[in-house]
């Protein structure tokens, strides 16, 4: 499902984010990607969407070299993944069915099938009692559970996440990684950025550690690695 070969990445203030990175990572896998703070993870991570191009080397999604799409194609690319940040980045004028529903804009849906596609997405999650209510009305922990069902609302194979649990208190965080397990179980693949030592070490999947922009580490079922 993904592959970088020979990636570097620089940037014009001359930091190498990326030195070298191969990789693969199969359909319906689980994985951390973990490092120190500046480590060259988001950039990493944000090549899977191409919010980053390479400055050499190949970015490969379903066999396809994302590096090389026009910028006209990314959105297109966007709606076969779904993708998940620490600040959640919902629309404060919209409530939760509207935030979820926003994403199905795009496609052909029926409004049938479409509200039906939200209300199931809100169960899994379980805010399907709330979806009259606006983001400011909710936890953190609930608005990252409005975003995950964002993300997922279109049926991705993959979900990519940057920090989802970067603000939240740690029940909340055991919470929102057992819906990604959910999910994951499902069939769709997840790769997940993070500094939370405890939720990489008590939910074993395979992690990738990044430092200085390489990888020093692939492991299934590894530990975090790192003392925080």
């Amino acid at each position: 499902m993904i592959e970088m070969i020979d990636v570097y990445k620089s940037y014009p203030n001359g930091v190498n984010a990326l030195n070298g990175i191969n990789i693969k990572i199969e359909p319906g896998e689980f994985v951390y990607i973990v490092g120190p703070s500046g480590s060259g993870k988001t950039t990493f991570i944000k090549m899977m969407y191409r919010e980053e191009k390479p400055t050499s080397g190949a970015v490969l999604i379903n066999g396809k070299d994302v590096a090389s799409y026009k910028n006209s194609k990314i959105p297109l690319l966007r709606r076969n993944m779904g993708v998940i940040f620490q600040d959640y980045k919902l629309l404060t004028n919209l409530n939760v069915y509207e935030n979820v529903a926003y994403s199905l804009l795009v496609t052909e849906e029926t409004r049938t099938r479409m509200k039906r596609r939200v209300m199931d997405v809100l169960e899994l999650v379980g805010l399907k009692h709330k979806i009259r209510m606006k983001p400011q009305e909710l936890s953190g922990g609930e608005q990252q559970r409005v975003s995950i069902a964002r993300s997922i609302v279109r049926n991705p194979k993959l979900v990519i996440a940057d920090e989802p649990t970067g603000n939240l208190d740690p029940e909340t965080s055991i919470g929102i990684l057992k819906l990604f397990e959910e999910i994951n179980a499902l069939g769709t693949t997840i790769v997940m950025a993070t500094h939370n030592k405890d939720l990489v070490n008590n939910f074993r999947h395979r992690v990738i550690a990044i430092e200085n922009g390489e990888i020093v580490r692939d492991e299934v079922k590894g530990e975090y690695g790192y003392d925080i």
